[in-house]
Formats: C-alpha cells, sequence, structure tokens
C-alpha cells in the first residue's frame, strides 16, 4: 500500500449540507432551523457561557487576584549535581554547559542551584548562584565567578 493509495473508510466523509435550497432538496422553507424563536433567527443562539439564567459557573468561582510580571527573568537552572559530569579543576562556562547539553537555550542567563552534591574542584562561571550552590562549589574546592 502507498500513502496515495489511503482512502478514508466509506461513509466516514459526508458532503456539507445545502440549506436554503427549496422545498424538493428536504432542507427548504425553514432550512432545518424549526419555526419561530431564538435559535432559527440570524445571530440567534445564546452567549458562550450562558447557562440559562442560573449564575454561570465562571461567575460563581472566586476570580484569579493578581498580576503577570512582564519584566520577569526567565533563567536556565542548572543544579550543582550536573556539574559532576566535568573534570577536576576545569572551568564551567555558559558555553561549555550548552555544548554538553545541560543547558538548551544560550539567550537566556545560567543560575545555579544548589541540589545534588558535588565532590570535584571547579571553576563555574554563571550569571546568578543559589546561596547553598555556592557553599557546595567552594566546599569541593572550587569557586564562582559571577558573570553579570
Amino acid at each position: 500500500m502507498k500513502q496515495h493509495e489511503l482512502r478514508p473508510p466509506k461513509g466516514a466523509k459526508h458532503s456539507r449540507k445545502r440549506v436554503g435550497r427549496g422545498n424538493g432538496s428536504g432542507s427548504g422553507n425553514y432550512s432545518g432551523r424549526g419555526m419561530k424563536g431564538q435559535n432559527s433567527r440570524s445571530g440567534g443562539g445564546v452567549r458562550l457561557n450562558f447557562e440559562g439564567g442560573q449564575n454561570p459557573l465562571t461567575k460563581a468561582l472566586p476570580r484569579i487576584r493578581g498580576f503577570t510580571n512582564i519584566f520577569r527573568t526567565e533563567y536556565s537552572v542548572v543544579n550543582v549535581g550536573r556539574l559532576g559530569r566535568f573534570p577536576a579543576n576545569s572551568r564551567v562556562t555558559p558555553d561549555l554547559l550548552a555544548e554538553s547539553g545541560v543547558i538548551r537555550n544560550l539567550n537566556r542567563p545560567v543560575k545555579v542551584l544548589g541540589r545534588g552534591e558535588l565532590d570535584v574542584p571547579l571553576v563555574v562561571e554563571a550569571h546568578r548562584f543559589s546561596g547553598s550552590a555556592r557553599q557546595k562549589i567552594e566546599a569541593a574546592g572550587g569557586s564562582v565567578e559571577d558573570k553579570r
């Protein structure tokens, strides 16, 4: 079987219903909209979220407050435990982290967090460090350099 030979199963495809084309077509006269009423008129029907006059769920639930800070800085986060893969006394830069696949995006600043353990001394260069990450890197005999 080839891709151009694929067909939907019989009865799966329906042609569009052409309404308002005379009574002989079966969908003339009222065009399948019944007689009078809100849904028979053009532009008729209830608005989204309408529940027949009862208080809609979206009004009954409490509103979500607060705001989104549009100036927020998104960091590429690296935990200390992932730095153990580098050889001892090497200089770990954001470029090296991207090359080794630890971070994906070089457009974001790098922040090092303290989850995990580190037992090799490294010179770590990043934009931000958490307090515990700084302690663990220095306890392993390495050093940190802020790249701001």
